[in-house]
């Protein structure tokens, strides 16, 4: 794997290209043409989301229908940053997909065969020191004469909370950074992001879940489920999309690449089925491929 190159040089925007490198880039990638760059997501039909697994985190810039226009993803413990852009072609000479915000830019290194996996191309490299700058600005990607964006800039909290979960470096640590609290004022807190989805409040949802037969347990806070059991006590977090309310709710998501799926519903007395303890909630959870019950207490 090469080292990403740090670049600073601003010609490499896709402000730089010509007319006809523009037409060949990537206008399907879900932007309306004729709203500015650095308009609201929402006003172009798309929406950054923050969401995580037990295989690491992403941040996403997702049309109406869920589809990717440009895809950041941090896997768990690698130090690695790739990003893809479904709607590139893959060029056989082509091995640079460049990426950043303004002056902060780095290169990263392209399969010439395109991303079997995702779709279109992907670059990966070391994730860059100045990760938390770039995300704080309208993010741009090109390969070859191909382009996508500039994309309007994630909301502030997903895009802390993205940086800090890439980097062993807490979020604000440098004051000079784009985006970075100012010296005195408190340190933001990630966590903020699990009460925000598609750049709209979420109720704060928070309850405690148990199941038995076999052991299961979740925490949860806004549209983030913590999900432990007795191989994995401090539990794993999982992004969801939530829907409902925290008594009759839905949170969506996935866990090592399977659905993961927790539902809420009204039902006092629900017994864990070990104990004596009653609880006012009942709850469903698919898992692994499997249908789990227990119960539910607000806390």
């Amino acid at each position: 794997m090469r080292i990403v190159t740090l670049l600073a040089i601003a010609a490499w925007m896709p402000g730089g290209c010509s007319p006809q490198d523009t037409a060949q880039g990537n206008r399907g990638a879900g932007d309306n043409a004729a709203a500015p760059a650095d308009a609201p997501a929402s006003a172009r039909g798309l929406a950054w989301d923050l969401q995580s697994s037990g295989e690491g985190v992403a941040l996403a810039l997702l049309s109406a229908d869920r589809a990717a226009a440009i895809r950041l993803f941090c896997p768990a413990g690698q130090s690695q940053l790739l990003v893809n852009v479904p709607t590139f072609r893959p060029i056989g000479s082509e091995e640079r997909l460049s990426f950043g915000s303004g002056s902060e830019a780095i290169a990263l290194v392209a399969d010439t065969r395109g991303d079997a996996q995702r779709g279109g191309v992907s670059g990966t490299g070391q994730v860059p020191d100045n990760l938390a700058a770039i995300v704080s600005g309208p993010i741009s990607a090109s390969y070859g004469a191909q382009s996508s964006g500039p994309h309007a800039a994630p909301p502030a909290n997903l895009a802390r909370a993205f940086a800090a979960a890439c980097s062993d470096d807490a979020p604000g640590t440098d004051p000079g950074q784009p985006g970075q609290p100012e010296p005195g004022q408190p340190t933001p807190q990630p966590a903020s992001a699990c009460r925000t989805q598609e750049g709209k409040p979420v109720p704060p949802n928070r309850i405690r879940a148990v199941g038995t037969e076999p052991f299961w347990g979740a925490r949860i806070d806004g549209r983030c489920v913590t999900y432990s059991h007795p191989d994995d006590q401090d539990g794993t977090r999982v992004w969801t999309q939530f829907a409902g309310t925290a008594s009759s709710g839905t949170w969506r998501g996935a866990l090592g690449g399977a659905p993961f799926v927790l539902r809420t519903r009204p039902q006092p007395g629900c017994s864990d089925g070990m104990s004596d303890n009653r609880y006012p909630i009942a709850v469903t959870l698919t898992v692994g491929g499997e249908q789990r019950t227990g119960c539910a207490l607000p806390l």
